[in-house]
């Protein structure tokens, strides 16, 4: 086909021509979407709620519950309707419009895993000076240069990726990922891909870079803590962080380092789903797993905590 860049929609990958398998492929979905929305919605609430989680560290961590639920809601209720109705079809603006908020969301949830080593540096290596320097004030300038940077991310892509020539609409992916739709242009990609890889690999290793040193820093203030439980307590606060970098980071690596090709893959569609969907549904696990006043918080919320100490009291 010729320049298909002005038609008016694209089409999707379905994961399977049989309908009962398409029924199967939005339950499980629907599954995921509402256990992920859930997770996240209830962290939101349960730091909302309880004021002794009013912190710089909780409200970053706010922050990136707001985002695993916007960048999950940006895909998958696209492609469980898509499955329900037997439709393949996305429009061109709703293309744009998911790869850009897809971006956005992605790249600020990244700056703000950046700004929380900042925090858990400060909060360790200088916590006589905590407040003054971790104060609201900063916190929320903090967190608005993440969604700045965020956005000129996703401009940047989104601006890059449409504004080239497709010699087709069928994208060979269950929502419009950008290596999937390189494959089908036919612009030359050379500088399109030298421009968006240099923007993306300079915000990516800067921060990357910046989470390594300044850690190096934290675990020598650690080792320094002359008490086994002071270590163990400062580290407490460290692991969940680096767990969720750690599977931020792998999950993108495995996206944005294959090479784009033309031709659906198994393969291709597993690490999208596992990109895509992973990091949001256990970030909220990881955190409340090792975090006592995360757990006390939601069992306050759910009435949990509540409801063990009326037994107590029966029991006595």
């Amino acid at each position: 086909m010729s320049n298909l860049s002005f038609k008016s929609e694209f089409l999707l990958l379905e994961f399977s021509e049989v309908r009962e398998l398409q029924i199967l492929h939005s339950l499980v979905f629907l599954v995921l979407y509402l256990a992920t929305m859930m997770e996240n919605l209830l962290i939101i609430a349960a730091i909302a709620v309880d004021h002794h989680l009013h912190t710089p560290m909780y409200f970053f961590l706010m922050n990136l519950a707001i985002l695993d639920i916007a960048s999950i809601s940006v895909i998958i209720p696209k492609s469980i309707a898509n499955s329900i109705t037997g439709s393949r079809s996305i429009s061109y603006s709703g293309c744009a419009a998911q790869v850009f908020l897809y971006f956005l969301f992605e790249t600020t949830d990244f700056v703000i895993l950046t700004v929380m080593a900042r925090d858990r540096y400060v909060a360790i290596c200088n916590p006589l000076q905590y407040e003054t320097i971790m104060h609201k004030a900063a916190c929320v300038q903090m967190a608005g240069s993440a969604w700045i940077a965020g956005f000129l991310n996703a401009a940047m892509h989104t601006g890059s990726t449409f504004s080239l020539h497709f010699c087709s609409n069928v994208v060979n992916q269950f929502f419009c990922e950008i290596p999937s739709l390189l494959s089908i242009s036919c612009s030359d990609l050379y500088l399109v891909g030298v421009g968006l890889l240099a923007f993306t690999s300079g915000l990516s290793l800067g921060c990357f870079i910046f989470i390594i040193v300044t850690y190096v820093q934290i675990f020598t203030a650690v080792l320094k803590i002359p008490s086994v439980h002071g270590q163990r307590k400062a580290l407490s606060t460290c692991i969940p962080h680096l767990t969720v970098f750690c599977l931020f980071e792998t999950t993108a690596v495995l996206a944005y380092t294959r090479s784009p090709t033309n031709s659906s893959s198994g393969q291709d569609l597993v690490i999208a789903i596992i990109y895509t969907m992973v990091p949001p549904l256990m970030n909220p696990v990881i955190y409340s797993m090792r975090n006592k006043s995360i757990k006390a918080a939601l069992w306050k919320l759910l009435g949990i905590g509540h409801s063990l100490d009326s037994i107590s009291r029966i029991a006595l």
